[in-house]
């Protein structure tokens, strides 16, 4: 499992950011304080607090190509 903060700040962030995850196969969560959503839902997404930074678990050993495909997202490494 990895972990990074990601920032998603606009309507289209967030849309291009669950496009983005959902063309992998494995896991991956937002947590914000104590809620946790799949990064895979739109409106999962949209309850948490958008305003902060959100920590990215990432449920896969080895994932390169996403995160570069995500690279413009992450605030934190």
């Amino acid at each position: 499992m990895k972990s990074v903060v990601i920032k998603l700040d606009t309507i289209n962030d967030v849309k291009n950011f669950v496009n983005t995850v959902s063309k992998y196969d494995f896991d991956v969560d937002l947590v914000s304080g104590r809620y946790a959503v799949d990064a895979k839902s739109i409106m999962g997404i949209f309850s948490l607090d958008l305003a902060k930074p959100i920590k990215m678990e990432i449920y896969a050993d080895n994932c390169p190509e996403f995160l570069k495909e995500v690279k413009g997202f992450i605030v934190e490494a």
